[in-house]
């Protein structure tokens, strides 16, 4: 086990300037499987060159949360169901967000869940328990995370710890901030000499099929907007988050209108890294949701699907990658692995 754990000593046959991490959560291969035989049999992951697969468990579970397997992903630590950019013990650990900073490259986050949920939250925050949200929204100041969009208005600007204002703190900090009460996303063009945020909704944001729509224009324009405003590069982190939702609802239908959604901004983020050739494109996920399966009588196009569970399983999870220092991530590994891969692609000390 501890050899397992070990940090990899892997170089990159080439470094990146940028990396974009996409984390469809829930996403097994099942969801995959169905969102492609629901989609013209073809989904935008075939374009990938180099295949893996990662073992998700926490350090506490063999079925993990996607707060731990989130941490893990930006920390390079298991740690314990529920924890935030913490350890076992319940110290901080410093997440690959906060080192991109430090190191000079702009940063994003991109969610269709609110943006202080178990997976974005792990980027940027150090708590004990995932739902401490409103704790979690105060450490976004203590960040210069360059852009963000995701829902969840209420944790920054109607709390009930106290009486601040964050929205109007990020504003004095010189962000420019908006939300779904203010303006239409798809309105807004983000000025690149400045750090942007803006709240798709109160609480949790709508599903696909209930007509939200930002995912695909909030990952073009971060793309866009970090490419410009990084002259060293940047890091985006960019959540499917309900394809989970739609797996602990046992509704097959609303996995599908997800993963679909999400690959088209998988799609899109490969056509920048064609383009660009800088920029390492990683595609995975914290776990699965529903031990979903495809049975038997099931036509392409017209699925006979079936749940095991509405919580977590604990199967390997696929992960994609395309771009300088792909090569890394071939094989089977533990999810820490993905943090240290990232940090060697990014050559971040």
């Amino acid at each position: 086990m501890g050899d397992q754990l070990a940090v990899p000593a892997e170089k990159p046959q080439k470094t990146a300037k940028n990396v974009i991490l996409l984390i469809g959560d829930g996403m097994g291969l099942t969801q995959i499987s169905a969102g492609m035989f629901s989609n013209e049999n073809y989904l935008n992951l075939e374009q990938f060159s180099h295949i893996g697969l990662h073992k998700p468990y926490a350090s506490d579970n063999l079925i993990t949360d996607s707060a731990a397997g989130a941490t893990a992903f930006a920390s390079g630590q298991k740690t314990y169901n529920g924890a935030i950019g913490v350890d076992p013990d319940s110290t901080s650990l410093i997440t690959i967000l906060e080192e991109a900073e430090l190191a000079g490259l702009a940063t994003g986050m991109v969610a269709t869940s609110t943006i202080v949920h178990a997976t974005p939250a792990s980027f940027i925050a150090h708590v004990t328990k995932r739902s401490k949200y409103e704790e979690i929204a105060e450490q976004f100041l203590d960040t210069e995370i360059d852009y963000f969009v995701g829902g969840g208005k209420k944790f920054f600007s109607n709390r009930e710890r106290d009486d601040r204002d964050l929205l109007a703190e990020l504003k004095e900090k010189g962000y420019q901030v908006s939300d779904y009460d203010e303006q239409d996303f798809s309105s807004l063009t983000p000025d690149p000499t400045k750090n942007f945020a803006f709240l798709t909704s109160y609480e949790a944001p709508l599903t696909a099929e209930q007509g939200r729509d930002y995912l695909m224009d909030a990952s073009q324009k971060g793309i866009d907007f970090l490419n410009k405003k990084a002259e060293k590069g940047f890091f985006l982190m960019i959540e499917g988050s309900q394809i989970d939702w739609g797996g602990h609802d046992n509704d097959a239908a609303y996995v599908i209108s997800e993963m679909i959604e999400f690959d088209k901004v998988i799609g899109a983020a490969i056509k920048f890294a064609k383009e660009d050739g800088e920029t390492l494109v990683i595609v995975t996920a914290d776990h699965e949701t529903g031990g979903l399966a495809i049975n038997p009588g099931s036509k392409m196009g017209d699925l006979i699907t079936e749940f095991t569970t509405e919580h977590h399983t604990g199967t390997l999870i696929p992960v994609f990658a395309y771009g300088p220092g792909s090569e890394l991530f071939q094989g089977i590994y533990e999810n820490t692995h993905i943090y240290h891969k990232m940090k060697s692609v990014l050559d971040l000390k």
